[in-house]
């Protein structure tokens, strides 16, 4: 966005900086823009926000009026823009998960408009004629039960038949601590939303998960295997839950060699940790260099040097029960 302003959208960028337009409307015009060749973007510019022959100046359009004027004005110059828009948009379409506040999720589906449209509309009626029964629940949540019950086959999503990762200390699961768990995928959660849970689910698997006594990280799982498979590879997941890689959140798709095996590593926990596809295949690449160890406090740090010499350091988050890290620091200072 930053180079569009800059290098092709002088005016835009002016209105920007003289608070003609807020930051989110000069977005727009830079993401409806996009497609077009660098001198078209240029006209659109020119045709929407130039100030003396520009559409935009005392129009008095909102943001959305902006951008379909742009929208507009692309099509106009580029009919191809139209199509280049749908083919590149149809091959992102996708379905993601983000956690929300208090314990809920934002389910989102990035869908071409007619299967989007559908499936809003299709929930919106169905949710009228349940609400039209005298149903106490809103239209909203009417909807959202709607859309659990067709996507799982259930009314309620209490008992869902899929797997989730849920860890927490033997305490928080039995005796009724108060510490919290952690949902894989999710994050924190209360400790007794988490018994509930494991109260409700249709079918509940117990791991064994073991902690070094005084750092708290997990470092061996129930398991009669030697590879990364079954319950060996779920123990890098529950451990990282998140890449490893220095700065990289994404999700753990891989359970990795630091050492590899081809160079003597061993397919151990002292020599596994969780990456995401793509920082797997690029720590592969030459010039790479990756090493796992672990202290004797039981931290496992894993140190990665890139090509150019650049150096990262990452640990695993502290599961729930582990020491506190305040503490744990100071321990290591005075050792």
């Amino acid at each position: 966005m930053a180079l569009a302003l800059t290098r092709e959208m002088p005016h835009t960028l002016a209105a920007l900086s003289a608070g003609a337009i807020d930051e989110w409307a000069a977005t727009r015009l830079v993401q409806e823009t996009a497609v077009l060749t660098v001198e078209h973007r240029a006209e659109v510019d020119r045709l929407l926000m130039h100030p003396d022959v520009g559409l935009f100046p005392g129009s008095g359009w909102g943001t959305r009026k902006l951008a379909d004027e742009a929208r507009r004005a692309g099509y106009r110059l580029d009919p191809g823009s139209a199509i280049r828009r749908v083919r590149g948009a149809v091959t992102d379409r996708r379905v993601s998960l983000r956690p929300a506040p208090d314990t809920m999720t934002n389910l989102t589906a990035f869908l071409p408009v007619a299967q989007g449209v559908a499936c809003y509309a299709t929930l919106a009626r169905d949710a009228a004629s349940v609400k039209a029964t005298g149903d106490a629940r809103s239209r909203e949540q009417i909807m959202a039960d709607l859309l659990v019950q067709r996507l799982t086959g259930q009314a309620q999503a209490t008992g869902t038949p899929v797997e989730v990762e849920l860890v927490m200390t033997d305490q928080t699961l039995f005796t009724g601590s108060s510490e919290p768990a952690h949902l894989v995928g999710y994050g924190t959660l209360p400790a007794e939303l988490a018994r509930c849970l494991v109260r409700d689910a249709g079918a509940t698997w117990l791991r064994r998960l073991y902690a070094h006594p005084q750092s708290g990280d997990l470092v061996a799982v129930d398991t009669r295997r030697r590879l990364f498979t079954g319950q060996r590879r779920h123990q890098l997941i529950l451990t990282n839950d998140v890449c490893a890689v220095p700065g990289c959140d994404a999700p753990v798709r891989h359970a990795d060699h630091p050492t590899p095996v081809r160079s003597g590593g061993t397919t151990s926990q002292m020599n596994g940790t969780g990456l995401c596809e793509a920082c797997n295949y690029t720590k592969e690449l030459p010039g790479w260099h990756a090493v796992l160890t672990t202290r004797p406090d039981g931290t496992r740090i894993l140190d990665l040097t890139t090509p150019t010499g650049h150096h990262g350091r990452s640990r695993p988050p502290d599961p729930p029960g582990a020491p506190d890290p305040v503490a744990r620091r100071l321990r290591r200072i005075v050792a």
